[in-house]
């Protein structure tokens, strides 16, 4: 099943945009509420919290121009026996002792598995953290920037493709649609981003749905 279809484009300039979305970050966040829309059926009747055996990790989430285009990058797991395997995901892992904090682990990991240079990237804000269950871990989105297309180069064991993805798509509520999914032998009923073919769903579409509210 597929929502409405929007027609809008971003039309501002990269500048512009980045100008309103760090204005955007300094307000209170949508949080929860905009987590909801893209929350799957299971999630919202298993009520999972963290506990004591809960880990730390981060993602980046990362705007660049490109042709009078703004685009962020995507990436799709390998599949493997693991619980996000085949999956789409911002860049991103756990933290690590030596990480002075998360936003070091957003841009460590960025560099780790899709090559981008993490010294360049400048960083605009957070996103409100988010617990996954399947995995057991807490996630903070970071919002960064980069003033040019980055050339990536995927480690093959982390990352099986790097997606190139506009604002433009980001923020077109044709591409929301419900579906099932059948995941480590569970079904779940999950509402998803159709994105170049891939559905995004999950903490990564959560996170979406966050950014998108707030960019109103």
């Amino acid at each position: 099943m597929r929502f409405r279809k929007s027609t809008s484009k971003v039309t501002m300039p990269f500048h512009d945009f980045i100008h309103h979305l760090e204005q955007q970050l300094q307000l209170p966040l949508p949080g929860q509420d905009a987590h909801l829309k893209m929350a799957s059926a299971n999630r919202l009747r298993l009520k999972a919290q963290p506990n004591e055996k809960t880990r730390r990790s981060a993602v980046l989430i990362l705007f660049y121009p490109y042709r009078d285009k703004i685009f962020a990058p995507l990436i799709l797991r390998p599949k493997y026996d693991g619980v996000h395997a085949g999956q789409m995901a911002f860049p991103g892992g756990r933290y690590e002792k030596t990480d002075e904090n998360l936003i070091r682990t957003a841009l460590r990991e960025a560099q780790e598995e899709i090559g981008i240079k993490a010294a360049d990237v400048k960083v605009l804000g957070k996103l409100t953290e988010l617990f996954i269950p399947p995995s057991n871990f807490y996630v903070l989105p970071v919002v960064g920037k980069l003033p040019y297309k980055p050339d990536f180069y995927p480690d093959p064991r982390e990352v099986e493709a790097v997606l190139e993805v506009s604002l433009d798509e980001l923020l077109d509520e044709g591409v929301i649609g419900r579906t099932q999914l059948e995941v480590r032998g569970v079904t779940i009923e999950t509402p998803f981003y159709d994105i170049q073919g891939h559905k995004v769903w999950g903490a990564t579409a959560m996170m979406i749905s966050e950014l998108t509210t707030l960019l109103g």
